[in-house]
């Protein structure tokens, strides 16, 4: 009998072991791949068989809604984690999408609504414009020349005063403005003195003292008074009408 050699035997055994430990590893990488590949494709028919149900559940409900609800059931896996995640931002940007749409919206105004705002505004305008006017009517009212007539009989003071105006080359139209001015302010009384000032006289010269320019006799004589009053209006505003407007107007003259 011949014995192998000793390190024929070892050279042996050796390639024995390793193709031994090869094999194991495949089987090994076998198994783990043949569990793994398995378990991913039943992940994947879970979460299709789940969102299929979900749409058909929820016809009514959006289709990021639906979903996210079906992925709230799965196991909570990083994939399925992320992919809720994502399906959730979805959501969010289609709910402010609809947000903007609202608010943008624009308000719609039918042709009557414009016609009847155009309508109401042009009758607040013409309100506007008439109240105007009647307002000016009644100014002008007061600034016209509403002197009433002399009396018939005029006291001594009146028939002095129509005489010098006359002779002051002021027509006969012009007396019932100056009777009417001094008679407002006087009342043709040669000592009339008004309580709140200096004015004196039948003009009512203010002051009074002013007249004594006509004659010493200022405070008692209606000629000298009269004199002065007609050279003040002519000198003044004109005409005795001119100083009877103004003397309506502003409570003076």
């Amino acid at each position: 009998m011949k014995w192998p050699m000793a390190g024929t035997e070892s050279a042996g055994n050796g390639a024995a072991g390793s193709g031994r430990r090869a094999s194991h590893g495949k089987r090994r990488i076998l198994d783990r791949v043949g569990i793994v590949l398995p378990a991913s494709g039943i992940a994947a028919v879970a979460v299709a068989a789940v969102t299929i149900g979900a749409y058909m559940a929820s016809p009514s409900d959006s289709g990021a809604s639906s979903l996210a609800l079906a992925i709230d059931s799965l196991p909570q896996t990083g994939a399925i984690a992320a992919v809720e995640q994502e399906q959730r931002q979805i959501a969010v940007m289609s709910a402010a999408t609809t947000v903007l749409t609202v608010a943008a919206k624009p308000t719609v105004v039918s042709p009557a609504q414009i016609e009847t705002q155009a309508a109401q505004a042009v009758q607040a305008q013409q309100q506007q414009q008439q109240e105007l006017q009647q307002q000016q009517q009644q100014e002008q009212a007061q600034q016209q020349d509403t002197a009433p007539a002399a009396p018939a009989n005029p006291t001594a003071a009146e028939a002095t005063g129509e005489q010098l105006m006359l002779a002051d080359g002021f027509p006969s139209s012009q007396w019932s403005c100056l009777y009417d001015l001094w008679e407002r302010e006087s009342g043709w009384n040669v000592y009339a003195q008004n309580p709140t000032s200096a004015a004196y006289g039948i003009p009512q010269a203010n002051p009074g003292s002013k007249m004594a320019t006509y004659g010493a006799d200022w405070q008692s004589d209606a000629t000298t008074q009269i004199k002065w009053g007609l050279y003040y209006i002519s000198s003044t505003y004109g005409t005795p009408c001119d100083a009877y407007n103004f003397d309506v107007a502003n409570g003076g003259y």
